[in-house]
């Protein structure tokens, strides 16, 4: 048995057309196959959000951080 793992993507059409390179010509097999959609990707690491308050060096300081500017308003 010959376990392989392919990456694909979806048509326009919603169909997944594959290619699967066996390397044996006019043989017959049983083909197992199982589709995971792959998560979404976001722009932060699931995480990142655990950082928070996991400083706890009572030397670390935060500074004074300036005023922010008004926003611009635009027209």
């Amino acid at each position: 048995m010959t376990r392989i793992v392919l990456q694909s993507k979806t048509g326009p059409d919603g169909v997944l057309h594959l290619d699967v390179p066996l390397g044996e010509a006019n043989a017959s097999y049983d083909i197992e196959l199982t589709a995971q959609r792959k998560p979404a990707k976001t722009a932060l690491p699931a995480e990142y959000f655990d950082l928070i308050g996991s400083i706890d060096d009572e030397t670390f300081v935060i500074h004074h951080q300036p005023t922010a500017p008004p926003p611009v308003k635009f027209e």
